[in-house]
Formats: C-alpha cells, structure tokens, sequence
C-alpha cells in the first residue's frame, strides 16, 4: 500500500512517506522530509527540508511545519496552528544553519490558531486550546490557554479535563481510563503512555456537551 497525493500537492524528491499516508489539495512535502504511515495532511500544509513525523499524524488546513520540528506519533495540529524555527528573525540576518528544534511528543493536541513558539517541547497527550501562544515547554498531559500560555490543569488521552479526587486519582469520563497525579506529573494508571489505545477506545460515540460539567 503506498501514500496518497492529490495532483495539486507536490512531494520533493528525495523524501519518505508512509503507506496509508494522505496529501490534499494544495501542499507541498520537501526533500528530505520523513513522514510516517497513516497520516492526514489537509488543503495548503507544507513540510519543509528534514522534518520528522511519526505515524497517525493528523495535519489540519493551513499549517506550515518547518525544518527544526521533530513531531511524533498520534499528534494533531488544528487548522491554521503556527509552527517557528527561529526565536529573533531578522530578514537581513541569515540564519538558515541555526534553526532552533521543537518537540512535539506522542498524542499531543495544537488548537486552531496556536503559535509554539520554536526550542519548545510539548509532552505526550498535552493539549494546547485553540489560540494559545506557548514559549515555555508543556508537561505531559497538561492544559495550556490563553496568551501567553499558561497552565490550567490536565487533560485525559480523550481530551477531557481531570478533576482528581484527595487521593491524586481522576477519571476520564469518556473512556473510564484512571489518572494519579503526583507533585506536578500525572500518569496514566490503566495504560502505559506508549502504548496503544485499546480497539473500544478508539472510537468515538458521544458528542463533546454529554461530557460537559457545569
């Protein structure tokens, strides 16, 4: 099974891509870049030069990921997410061989419109609201908003937020997966955090409001 390009994308040769992997309308994937399988690249993405992506990438309209970006797998970056390599650009200042790097870890959310700003890592399963500018790295599992971005709580695999009880234990309200929440970590106690999500887990049933407190 090879990837899949629109005939208005255009992919650079050399560069490697998945089985299963989709391009749209519109984007371009430059040499060097290494793309995993199963991977959704919506109208007008590029990738730049050497760009690392792991595998079920989800890459929504109008997002730009530039040389310097190592994102891993199960990652989403919402529509129009801003993505930078370089802290202080300066158009008469060339510097192409000092592009800062940016992690973006295991099933980590990008809202629509968020700038991470470049030389950050965001930790597996965080997630970054929609509009956030965020300069500083993000913990795992962690609920960044506003601007700048700040902290505001945790955040399930399912992308519900937690409320732990006495004891540091929270539950997903979506999956009933149990999270412990240690000093300023919090763990996963029913999966470990590479591992797959389990077949009944991966499909959603319930619309976003059934879930909703308050």
């Amino acid at each position: 099974m090879a990837y899949f390009k629109h005939e208005s994308a255009f992919v650079d040769e050399p560069c490697t891509i998945g089985d299963g992997t989709k391009i749209w309308h519109f984007s371009h994937i430059q040499k060097g870049a290494v793309i995993g399988a199963n991977c959704i690249f919506g109208q007008n993405c590029n990738v730049a030069n050497d760009v690392v992506i792991g595998s079920n990438v989800k890459v929504q309209n109008n997002v730009s990921i530039y040389t310097g970006t190592t994102i891993e797998d199960d990652v989403f970056l919402g529509p129009s997410c801003v993505l930078t390599n370089v802290t202080n650009p300066r158009s008469q200042v060339n510097r192409h061989s000092l592009y800062e790097q940016t992690v973006l870890k295991r099933g980590c959310t990008i809202g629509a419109n968020a700038t991470i700003i470049c030389g950050v890592i965001i930790g597996r399963y965080a997630f970054v609201a929609a509009g956030a500018v965020v300069a500083k790295d993000v913990p795992d599992y962690a609920l960044v908003i506003g601007v700048p971005g700040k902290q505001v709580g945790w955040m399930s695999r399912h992308g519900h937020r937690l409320s732990f009880d006495n004891s540091g234990v929270a539950v997903c309200p979506e999956s009933g997966l149990h999270y412990k929440k240690t000093s300023e970590q919090v763990r996963c106690l029913d999966l470990d955090e590479d591992s797959l999500l389990p077949e009944g887990l991966r499909q959603g049933t319930k619309p976003y409001d059934t879930f909703r407190v308050g």
